[in-house]
């Protein structure tokens, strides 16, 4: 097995693996839309479980969430943010 460098940087790591453009681009995606929701959920002063039952999921699958080890689908997205009184939006890619 050959030693291989890993960076700490996202950016550099990102470009090491063997993914498209479209598949990069889908993992910012997740991790911006990641970010936001907890975001939102410390602005509001919230800990995992408050916010979760205030968006009547649970708070193990928010704590998953939010470490990113899955996947919201798109109904779970709605239950998270329109109790928050927040949307989703589609906009082009920058």
């Amino acid at each position: 097995m050959k030693n291989q460098k890993y960076s700490s940087n996202w950016s550099d790591f990102k470009e090491s693996l063997d993914l498209s453009k479209e598949e990069l681009a889908e993992i910012d995606l997740k991790i911006e839309l990641m970010g936001k929701i907890l975001q939102i959920r410390k602005e509001l002063g919230l800990t995992q479980a408050e916010f979760a039952n205030r968006c009547n999921i649970k708070q193990e699958y928010l704590a998953r969430l939010e470490k990113s080890k899955t996947a919201p689908q798109i109904d779970t997205l709605l239950k998270i943010l329109v109790p928050l009184g927040y949307k989703l939006d589609i906009v082009p890619l920058q």
